[in-house]
């Protein structure tokens, strides 16, 4: 079957309501081909995990409706952008997730380095409310990425989102905004300049089609799309109920790496940052090589010395090269680790404390800079 040919019928199981990613994704492992389940009898269906009575009777009474070709046809003519599984053009990442969009549409100037994986992304997120702290690092960041070679994923929403597009555009890269509406409705509209810029220098993606209003649902959904694209996930600031987190959430549940920006712990932008630290995220510090090296990039930039020599980082730094005096359970930690890495469940066992109390003095040793944590929940002794 051609590419055409498979994908109106991705098309036409997408308009079936009740039919999700999940769904589809059983759909076209149990019987190969999308048309093959289209033309598929109910008994057959039923067969597939999550076909109770409900879904199998909307598909016969809405199947019997929509016409595939006929479907594509019109469907080109609003929405003239868009891949689906079948095509190669298809995002390599997304095909790994267990719930890739069906349907995602995109306007602007296309990449298929990114769509294959060739080129890396990494995704930005954070409070819609950021800091001077937050706007600062999210600007050195963001530029930092794009004169490596990597191109800045963010929602184009007010806030962190509008500060790693931007940044990354004036370095001379590229960014994709993955947004919760039509790829032809600008959200927020503050954002019209922005939006312009996007599409000269990356692309606008979404799983929604062309005229589609903001909803209040579709933006968690659309962060799974964010946290599918990127091969790693960078929270700047999120405040404790941040959907920021949402993203990170995705990204663990997709074994990317999540990586998050430590604050003051009395500052409400930094709880949920502090939050993913204690979890186990990355601990983005002042040596933002350590970061690129992290992401796979040999910097082409000299990200040597500190961001910010005029912003107090909100941890305190050792200016002695011995190590300070320290609480008895810190100590206990710090005397398991090594310069090489272990793993976190090692220290645990090694030390016999509490995963939970193991897990804090980790990230106290870390502001202090005497730890750093690696990727796949490692630490190592600085």
């Amino acid at each position: 079957m051609s590419t055409i040919e498979e994908r109106k019928y991705w098309l036409a199981w997408s308009q079936i309501s009740g039919i999700g990613p999940i769904l589809l994704q059983r759909l076209h492992q149990h019987f190969g081909k999308l048309e093959n389940a289209w033309k598929a009898s109910p008994a057959e269906l039923r067969k597939i995990e999550g076909f109770g009575f409900q879904t199998l009777e909307k598909v016969v009474q809405q199947r019997s409706r929509i016409n595939p070709e006929q479907l594509l046809i019109q469907h080109q003519q609003i929405n003239p952008n868009f891949w689906t599984p079948a095509d190669a053009e298809y995002p390599q990442l997304l095909r790994e997730i267990p719930t890739p969009p069906a349907i995602l549409y995109y306007r602007g100037e296309v990449d298929l380095q990114e769509n294959s994986g060739k080129k890396p992304l990494v995704g930005i997120v954070g409070t819609r409310k950021p800091t001077e702290y937050g706007i600062k690092w999210t600007r050195q960041i963001s530029t930092a990425l794009a004169k490596n070679g990597f191109t800045v994923v963010s929602g184009m929403a007010e806030g962190i989102d509008t500060e790693s597009h931007t940044a990354a555009m004036k370095a001379g890269g590229r960014t994709i905004a993955v947004v919760g509406t039509g790829v032809d409705v600008i959200y927020p509209y503050k954002n019209k300049d922005l939006y312009q810029q996007i599409l000269k220098s990356g692309i606008v993606i979404s799983e929604y089609p062309a005229k589609t209003a903001p909803n209040r649902t579709h933006f968690p959904r659309r962060n799974r799309i964010i946290a599918g694209l990127s091969r790693a996930i960078l929270v700047m600031e999120a405040g404790a109920k941040s959907g920021a987190l949402i993203t990170a959430n995705y990204a663990n549940e997709f074994c990317r790496d999540v990586y998050a920006l430590p604050g003051r712990v009395d500052d409400e932008p930094s709880q949920g940052c502090l939050k993913l630290i204690s979890q186990g995220a990355g601990l983005i510090n002042q040596q933002l090589n350590e970061l690129l090296i992290m992401l796979g990039a040999i910097p082409q930039i000299d990200v040597e010395t500190p961001l910010f020599n005029s912003l107090p980082l909100p941890q305190p730094t050792q200016t002695k090269l011995e190590t300070p005096k320290l609480e008895p359970e810190l100590q206990q930690v710090i005397d398991i680790l090594a310069v090489e890495s272990l793993p976190f469940d090692f220290i645990v066992q090694k030390t016999g404390m509490d995963a939970g109390l193991v897990s804090s003095s980790l990230l106290q040793l870390e502001l202090m800079g005497l730890v750093s944590q690696l990727p796949g929940m490692r630490y190592q002794k600085l």
